[in-house]
């Protein structure tokens, strides 16, 4: 099965939808990306702009989601930026400015003061 994102008019997705690889077939049986996107245009009465997606990340640095954003400059599907300070890496994938520490403990990003704070279990009983 193939999967295609449905992007609104700032490449924003919308939608996932699930299409049968024979749908993708072109006329020497090789899969072919537009000719999804021609069945899911007949399928959604004229909507056109659609991207394929794939689970294992070898199309588009990562699966779309709803919310992610397309970016053709660099050909990748890009998920919703954290925070403010975040640069967007290589991988299509937000990261801090500063890493987090791998100590094993759990942590969480403060914005206002640009670092990784030990977080508490006792921190999160009050919002229980």
């Amino acid at each position: 099965m193939a999967h295609f994102a449905k992007l609104d008019e700032n490449n924003v997705v919308i939608d996932v939808n699930v299409v049968n690889n024979n749908e993708l077939l072109d006329e020497n049986g090789i899969e072919s990306e537009q000719k999804g996107i021609d069945f899911l245009t007949s399928w959604s009465g004229g909507y056109s702009n659609w991207k394929q997606t794939s689970y294992n990340g070898n199309m588009r640095k990562n699966y779309a989601g709803i919310g992610y954003t397309y970016q053709a400059d660099i050909d990748a599907f890009v998920p919703p930026k954290p925070f403010a300070s975040w640069v967007l890496n290589d991988k299509a994938q937000w990261e801090a400015p500063v890493a987090m520490p791998t100590d094993g403990k759990v942590y969480s990003w403060n914005e206002q003061n640009q670092q990784w704070e030990e977080f508490s279990s006792s921190e999160n009983t009050e919002a229980l």
